[in-house]
C-alpha cells in the first residue's frame, strides 16, 4: 500500500478543490521551512504553470492581522528598560544588567498571558495576593527593606504590564502574545478585508488560545479551511500525548458538529522497520548515524528520503565529520549554537581580555598572558597575525603580566589585524568598541579563500557574529542606556543566544540534517533520531517563570506537561509515514551528556502494533585486549649511526644513562630524536627552576674562592651577599615571572632559606675544624671508556657541582633540590645495579668518581649528595657495603667494578637487537 506524504495529500486537496483560483488562497504552516516543500509537492501536481499560492508561517500571518511588527527580544529589554525608568524612582532604579536578569522572565509570562487571553489584572492581582499569603505571619514592624522591596514588585506587576503594553503599542511594535491579542482585536477588520481570499491552515497540533479563537472565527465565517494531520492511533487513545490537542480541538470546536473533522489517517499501524540502538555518549551517536546513512546510500543509492533528526544541536559537528565521503548534497535546517561558534569565541575573548586589563589597572591597561595567547593562536587569528616571536617571547621570558606599551614594545610593526585586536578599549565609547569588533570580523574575513571549504565554513561563522555586532550597533544608537563596555558585554550575552548559524543546502535533494521542530509537517521513508533520553527527547521539567505551576494549571496555561504532549507529537509524526527508523541514545547513565533512555522508546515497544518489527541492539565501542600497548621502537641503521654520533661525540651523560634506565622511550625521544619540551610560560615556578637558581646562586657566591682556602671571614660575606644573589639568578632564570606574590613569593623564601642553611652548615664544617679548599664549581668533566667488552670506546661526560679539596681528601659534590636520604647513595650488592632505577644516584656518582678519577693526584676521593630537602643529612657520600659498615672513599677496585656494570648498561644501549621500550609505571 503507497503512502502518500501529508504536503502531497494537501497540495491534492487544494488542487482538487481549488484549480481555478489557487491564486486567491492562502495557505497558513506551522513553520517557514515547510513552504519550499509544499510548492514542490503543487510543482509535481499542477497540470501547467500558473501563480502560486500564498503560503505563509502562523507567525506572519498573525502579524498581518494584526498590523503590528515584532521585535526581537533585546529590542524589547530596552524598551521595557525605558518604561521601568519611568516608572521607577531613581533611588530605586536598576542597572540594565540587574533589570535583565529578571525583565527577562517577567515578558516570558507575559507573553503567555497575552497568547492565551487570560485577565492579566486578575493574574497578578492573584500573584500578589499568593506572595502577601507566604509573608502574613510577619508583623509590619518586623519586615526587612527586602521583604518590603520583594512585596513591592509583585504590587508593581499590573502597572509594568499595562505601561509596556501601551508603549509598544504606541511604537507599532510587540512581543508575540501583544501581537497576538491584538490580532484577535482586530480579527472582525481583517475578515471584512479578506474578501473572496480563502485560508486553509494545515499541519497544525498545538494551538494557544488566540490561535484557537482566530481559526475558530475565520470556520464560522466559512473564510477557512483546517487540515489536520492526526493518526487514529493517536486519536482514539485518550491517554496518548501525540494526540492530545487535536483531541480536544475535535472534542471542543463546535464547526465539528455539522462539519467533517480532516484529516485523520491510519499510517502509524503500517508495516515499520524500527531498529533501537544504544551506544556510550553522544560522539558514539554520532559515528553510527555516520555508519547507518553510508548502509543506506547503499542500497538505496539517494537520500532524498532521509532525515537524520538531531535531539541535541551540539551533535551537529560530530555527525558532519562522521558522515561518508559519499555524501555529495546535504541540507542543513537547523540552527547551530553560537556558543560553539569559533568567531563568537574570539569576541567573548576579546571582551574577557579588555575588560580585565581595565579592571587590572586603568593607568596602564594589563593584559594577563594568557588571555593574550588565547587569541593570538585561536584559528580565525594565529594564521593572519603574525605573532609567532611574540608568542616565543612571552613563554621564554614567564611574562605572566603584559601592559599595553610592552605588548606592543614586543610586538614589532604589528600588523593592522595585531592592532584591531589589542589597541585599547574606552569603556564608556561603545560606539568605538563595536566599529572595532567589526573591523576584526571584516578584516578576518578578507584573508578568506571562497574556494576553500574550510575556509567557506569559517566566513559562515563570521558572518553571524557580523550581523549580531550590526545589531548591537543599531541597539547602541537607539538606546543610550547601552553607555559601558560592561553593560555591552551583557547585551552581547544574551543577543547571541540567538545568533544562530545557518548552513547553505540544496533544500529538496540530498540528506535532510534537521532539528526536532523543523521536522513539522514533513514526511520521510527513512528517519535517524538521536539523543532518545530523557531529558533531551523530551526535554524535561525546565520551568523559568514567575508564575507557579498550579497556577498555570487552574489558568490554562501551558505546563510541562503541555510541552512533552508537543514533543510526543513531533516524535510520533516523525515516525508516522516513515518505513524505515532508527532510534539512538545513549547508554551511559553518569557523566554530563547521561540519562535514562526515553519514554517514547517504552512507550513503542509496550503499545506496540503488530506490524511493527522492533529490534534492539546495543553498540560499545571496540575494546582492545590491552587498555594500553607499551611503545617499542627498534634500533634501525639510522638510530645505531646516531647512538655512535652520540657515544664518540658529545658523550653519555650520567643523566641520559640513568634517563634510558627510567624509561628507555624518554632517552629515545630526547637524545635520539633531540626533542625537547614546548616552552610555555611557567606562571608558578617548577622545581627543576628552583633547582637551577639554586644551583647558580652557589656557582657565583663561591667563585670568588676557587683555588683558595675558605675563612670564617669568607663565610660572614657569603652570607651577607647570599640573599641579593638569590634576587639576581631569579631575574636571570625566571626573567619576567611575578615573584613579588603568591606561590613564586614562597618559592623565593624557599630558596633563600636553602641557600643560607647550606652556607650554615659550611660555616659549622669550618668551626669543627675542617679545611675547605674549592677547586671548581659547575664544571664539565669528560673521560673516554676504553674496554674490549664495547664495540667501540664511548665517552662519558657531564657537569658537576662542586670539587673540593677537604681534609686532605678530594670530595665531588651534587646538589639536589628534591629530597634524597642516606641509604639512596648505599650499595650493598653490584649484581642489577642498571636494573633498577632506584640505583640512580648512585650511578651519577660514580659516573663523577669514574670522570674525575685521572685528576685526583694520588688524593682519596669521595662523591656524594648535599640535599636541600634533608639538610640535616649533610654530606650524604656513596657508601660500599663491606662487612658491617660502608666504605665512603672510592678505591679503583670500587671503580673496576662499577666499570663492568657500566659496560652491561651502554652495551644494552647500543645493542643493534634489543629495541627500546616504553616502561609502564
Amino acid at each position: 500500500m503507497a503512502t502518500f506524504s501529508f504536503l502531497d495529500k494537501l497540495s491534492s486537496a487544494i488542487i482538487d478543490q481549488y484549480q481555478d483560483t489557487i491564486s486567491n488562497i492562502v495557505i497558513i504552516l506551522p513553520n517557514k521551512r515547510a513552504r519550499i516543500f509544499l510548492i514542490e509537492a503543487l510543482k509535481k501536481q499542477l497540470p501547467g504553470t500558473l501563480f502560486a499560492p500564498e503560503i505563509v508561517s502562523i507567525e506572519d500571518f498573525i502579524q498581518d492581522v494584526a498590523g503590528i511588527r515584532t521585535c526581537d527580544n533585546i529590542e524589547l529589554l530596552f524598551e521595557f528598560y525605558d518604561v521601568y525608568l519611568e516608572l521607577t524612582p531613581p533611588e530605586k532604579q536598576q542597572s540594565f544588567e540587574l533589570f535583565a536578569n529578571w525583565a527577562k522572565t517577567l515578558v516570558q509570562d507575559f507573553n503567555e498571558i497575552d497568547r492565551y487571553l487570560l485577565k492579566p489584572s486578575h493574574i497578578f492581582s492573584y500573584l500578589k495576593d499568593i506572595e502577601d499569603i507566604k509573608h502574613w505571619s510577619l508583623d509590619l514592624e518586623k519586615r526587612t527593606t527586602m521583604i518590603e522591596n520583594y512585596l513591592e514588585f509583585w504590587k508593581l506587576l499590573p502597572l509594568y504590564y499595562e505601561s509596556l503594553y501601551d508603549h509598544l503599542l504606541r511604537k507599532g511594535i510587540g512581543y508575540q502574545g501583544l501581537i497576538y491579542r491584538e490580532a484577535v482585536e482586530n480579527l472582525n477588520h481583517f475578515s471584512e478585508a479578506l474578501g473572496s481570499k480563502k485560508l486553509i491552515f494545515a499541519g497544525f497540533n498545538a494551538l494557544n488560545q488566540a490561535e484557537e479563537k482566530i481559526i475558530q472565527q475565520l470556520l464560522f465565517n466559512d473564510q477557512a479551511k483546517v487540515y489536520w494531520d492526526i493518526d487514529a492511533a493517536f486519536l482514539n487513545d485518550s491517554f496518548h500525548d501525540a494526540g492530545l490537542f487535536v483531541r480536544r480541538f475535535k472534542k471542543e470546536w463546535k464547526q465539528y458538529t455539522t462539519q467533517p473533522f480532516e484529516w485523520i489517517v491510519s499510517d502509524f499501524s503500517q508495516e515499520k522497520n524500527i531498529r533501537i540502538i544504544g551506544t556510550p555518549k553522544t560522539v558514539g551517536q554520532a559515528k553510527i548515524a555516520g555508519k547507518l546513512i553510508e548502509e543506506i546510500q547503499l542500497e538505496t543509492e539517494s537520500l532524498d528520503k532521509v532525515a537524520l533528526v538531531l535531539g541535541e544541536e551540539n551533535l551537529l559537528i560530530p555527525v558532519l565529520y562522521a558522515l561518508p565521503s559519499s555524501v555529495e548534497s546535504l541540507n542543513i535546517t537547523m540552527g547551530y549554537n553560537s556558543k560553539n561558534n569559533p568567531a563568537q569565541i574570539l569576541i567573548n575573548k576579546l571582551f574577557k581580555l579588555h575588560t580585565n586589563a581595565v579592571q587590572r589597572n586603568e593607568k596602564s591597561y594589563v593584559f594577563y598572558y594568557k588571555e593574550v595567547l588565547d587569541i593570538l593562536t585561536h584559528p580565525l587569528v594565529e594564521p593572519y597575525v603574525k605573532a609567532g616571536s611574540l608568542v616565543q617571547v612571552i613563554n621564554r621570558n614567564n611574562i605572566t603580566f603584559l601592559t599595553y606599551k610592552k605588548l606592543f614594545e614586543i610586538q614589532e610593526k604589528p600588523s593592522a589585524l595585531f592592532q584591531l585586536l589589542f589597541e585599547k578599549w574606552d569603556n564608556n565609547d561603545v560606539g568605538q568598541v563595536l566599529d572595532r569588533l567589526s573591523q576584526i570580523i571584516l578584516t578576518i574575513k578578507s584573508f578568506l579563500n571562497n574556494d576553500k571549504e574550510e575556509d567557506k565554513l569559517s566566513k559562515t561563522f563570521l558572518y553571524s557574529i557580523f550581523k549580531v555586532i550590526n545589531k548591537l550597533i543599531n541597539y547602541h544608537e537607539a538606546h543610550p542606556k547601552l553607555d559601558t563596555v560592561s553593560t555591552l558585554y551583557t547585551v552581547y550575552k544574551q543577543v547571541i543566544d540567538l545568533a544562530e548559524v545557518s548552513f547553505e543546502g540544496e533544500p529538496l535533494t540530498g540528506l535532510q540534517i534537521m532539528g526536532v521542530l523543523e521536522s513539522r509537517v514533513l514526511d520521510f521513508e527513512t528517519v535517524i533520531v538521536t539523543s532518545m533520553n530523557e531529558g533531551k527527547f523530551p526535554a524535561g521539567k525546565t520551568m523559568n517563570s514567575f508564575i507557579p505551576y498550579d497556577v498555570k494549571r487552574e489558568l490554562g496555561l501551558p505546563t510541562y506537561k503541555e510541552k512533552d504532549a508537543i514533543y510526543s507529537y513531533h516524535f510520533y509524526h516523525l515516525l508516522l509515514r516513515a518505513k524505515n527508523i532508527y532510534l539512538l541514545y545513549n547508554t551511559e547513565s553518569e557523566g554530563l551528556d547521561a540519562g535514562e533512555r526515553s519514554r517514547f522508546i517504552t512507550q513503542l515497544e509496550i503499545e506496540k502494533q503488530p506490524a511493527h518489527h522492533l529490534s534492539h541492539q546495543i553498540y560499545n565501542a571496540f575494546l582492545p585486549d590491552k587498555a594500553y600497548e607499551p611503545v617499542s621502537v627498534p634500533k634501525s641503521d639510522r638510530v645505531m649511526v646516531r647512538l655512535k654520533e652520540i657515544a664518540t661525540g658529545k658523550g653519555f651523560s650520567p643523566s641520559g644513562l640513568t634517563t634510558y634506565m627510567r624509561n628507555p622511550i624518554q632517552f629515545y625521544n630526547q637524545r635520539i630524536l633531540r626533542i625537547s619540551e614546548v616552552e610555555e610560560v611557567e606562571e608558578n615556578i617548577a622545581l627543576n627552576t628552583l633547582g637551577t637558581i639554586i644551583h647558580a646562586t652557589l656557582e657565583e657566591l663561591y667563585k670568588p674562592y676557587v683555588g683558595k682556602f675558605l675563612s670564617f671571614t669568607d663565610m660572614d660575606w657569603l652570607f651577607a651577599m647570599a640573599d641579593s644573589e638569590v634576587e639576581k639568578q631569579f631575574r636571570l632564570v625566571y626573567k619576567e615571572g611575578e615573584i613579588s606574590k603568591g606561590k613564586n613569593l614562597l618559592a623565593f623564601e624557599v630558596a633563600k632559606r636553602n641557600v643560607y642553611n647550606f652556607l650554615k652548615e659550611e660555616k659549622c664544617q669550618l668551626e669543627a675544624g675542617d679545611a675547605v679548599k674549592i677547586i671548581a664549581l659547575e664544571t664539565p668533566l669528560k673521560r673516554t671508556l676504553e674496554d674490549s667488552r664495547l664495540p667501540f670506546s664511548v665517552k662519558i661526560a657531564g657537569n658537576v657541582d662542586r670539587i673540593e679539596q677537604r681534609n686532605g681528601k678530594i670530595r665531588i659534590v651534587d646538589y639536589k633540590t628534591g629530597k634524597v636520604l642516606k641509604n639512596n647513595v648505599q650499595l650493598k650488592e653490584w649484581t642489577g645495579l642498571t636494573e633498577d632505577i632506584k640505583n640512580d644516584k648512585i650511578i651519577q656518582l660514580l659516573c663523577y668518581a669514574f670522570m674525575y678519577e685521572e685528576k685526583t693526584a694520588g688524593l682519596e676521593m669521595e662523591v656524594g649528595i648535599v640535599s636541600f630537602k634533608n639538610m640535616r643529612g649533610g654530606f650524604m657520600p656513596f657508601g660500599r657495603k663491606v662487612e658491617k659498615d660502608y666504605e665512603t672513599i672510592v678505591t679503583s677496585e670500587i671503580l673496576a667494578d662499577f666499570r663492568t656494570q657500566l659496560v652491561m648498561l651502554i652495551n644494552e644501549i647500543l645493542n643493534p637487537e634489543i629495541p627500546f621500550e616504553e616502561q609502564i609505571k
